[in-house]
């Protein structure tokens, strides 16, 4: 009986990939644990977190490459793991370290994997073709690949991934050891791809997720802290502000007597006992006590200044800080 049969329609026509529950274990070791979201069509969408976090793993099941220990992950309506084929014809995949073949000419190679990927043969020159341009590679589509720099070989992996035009586009890591340049080079492409894939990059990198990401979702220690847009996850903490505070004479109990302050939540030492950096709530008269604080006592105050707090100091907190341990701590 054919697979259309037993496909589960998305509860939105919109819905493009739908995770439930999502575990993974290797022994006693929990990779992923429990994992639920949701990626709407074209949506652009940050899947962040540090390094080891469980994002590679999550990536793997949604492709295929790995069954989950329990839970499900379907894609377009189709079980992840039921109907393997019909996913693998939806997804374009670039792991971490691009599949690529170096003794192989660009072209052939992006013939190769969309015969593998079930192209049409009548469309094979045009699949490579549009690949090739979307990937800015025409110029050196007859080149052996072990010749390219490491940035023209990481968009190799990526013209791998479009070669079958996939509605998903699924990016690990793609800019790891890359140069500036390069960098520059790939988030530019992923700019021009969306709107027309819907794209899911996981990386541990907060400025790649910025500049790109649309929705983020933060995993750490295998399990999903928040998730929401980059406007409202960036005003998680508008109550809060950084305070930065360089002082002449520095002594010993300045962290302590910093921190007893009200509304001071933390106390930082710089690079030098001479800078320091507070957590503070948001309140306009928090500067102006800080700075009679040490005036009075004689530390020398020499610049004082404030910044709300960032999406970078988020991602901090939900990843380093308290609330770190706290499964689904936000949700959008």
């Amino acid at each position: 009986m054919a697979a259309e049969v037993f496909r589960i329609s998305p509860s939105s026509k919109y819905l493009v990939m739908e995770v439930s529950s999502l575990t993974k274990k290797y022994g006693e070791i929990q990779a992923i644990d429990s994992l639920n979201f949701n990626i709407k069509k074209g949506e652009v969408v940050g899947f962040l977190g540090p390094n080891g976090a469980g994002k590679s793993t999550t990536m793997k099941i949604i492709t295929g490459y790995m069954a989950p220990t329990s839970g499900f992950a379907k894609v377009d309506g189709y079980d992840v793991f039921e109907f393997p084929l019909e996913v693998k014809k939806r997804i374009g995949y670039l792991p971490e370290t691009p599949p690529v073949y170096t003794d192989m000419y660009v072209q052939d190679y992006l013939r190769y994997v969309a015969q593998l990927k079930g192209v049409e043969k009548s469309k094979l020159k045009s699949s490579v073709d549009m690949a090739l341009e979307k990937t800015n590679l025409t110029q050196v589509r007859k080149r052996l690949i072990q010749n390219l720099s490491k940035g023209f070989r990481q968009r190799v992996g990526i013209a791998q991934a479009l070669v079958s035009d996939p509605e998903v586009l699924i990016l690990d890591e793609p800019t790891v050891g890359l140069d500036p340049k390069q960098v520059a080079e790939i988030r530019d492409l992923i700019k021009e791809l969306r709107g027309k894939h819907t794209i899911i990059l996981s990386t541990h990198i907060l400025p790649e997720v910025q500049a790109v990401c649309e929705r983020i979702i933060i995993i750490n220690k295998g399990r999903i802290v928040a998730q929401d847009s980059l406007q409202n996850l960036s005003g998680l903490k508008s109550s809060a502000q950084k305070i930065n505070l360089r002082i002449r004479r520095p002594q010993d109990d300045m962290a302590k007597i910093l921190g007893a302050l009200k509304g001071v939540k933390g106390v930082h030492t710089g690079v030098t006992r001479n800078d320091w950096t507070l957590d503070a709530e948001n309140q306009e008269e928090i500067i102006e006590s800080i700075a009679k604080e040490v005036m009075s006592r004689g530390y020398g105050l020499l610049e004082i200044s404030s910044a709300k707090a960032d999406l970078e100091d988020v991602f901090l907190k939900l990843t380093y800080g308290d609330s770190a341990n706290s499964p689904e701590a936000h949700h959008g």
